[in-house]
């Protein structure tokens, strides 16, 4: 059985995940083997919301250098998360903005 806490692993703050807030969605960064039900319900009991829609990408590895060494990022998964109009919102994010 897997916890709410090992499925959503840190939230994602970047000027476009912080763009979502506004129309309640909200982006994470969730375990590689995690579904969207599973993030659905995970998102459900950490923050005591209603989930409506789960959005998942996988990011790929990219290309990194630091002057004569090279390498590559490592793969992750993200979810989008859209609450319901009559959930309540996310008070994490609320400070953020």
């Amino acid at each position: 059985m897997k916890f709410a806490q090992d499925i959503i692993l840190k939230p994602v703050i970047t000027e476009k995940s912080m763009d979502g807030i506004a129309s309640k969605r909200y982006t994470f960064k969730v375990a590689t083997d995690a579904t969207k039900p599973e993030i659905a319900k995970a998102v459900e009991e950490l923050f005591g919301v209603e989930v409506a829609k789960v959005n998942v990408i996988n990011m790929k590895k990219k290309p990194k250098r630091m002057g004569y060494h090279y390498g590559y990022t490592s793969e992750w998964k993200k979810a989008i998360v859209t609450l319901t109009a009559t959930s309540k919102e996310i008070e994490f994010f609320n400070g953020l903005n």
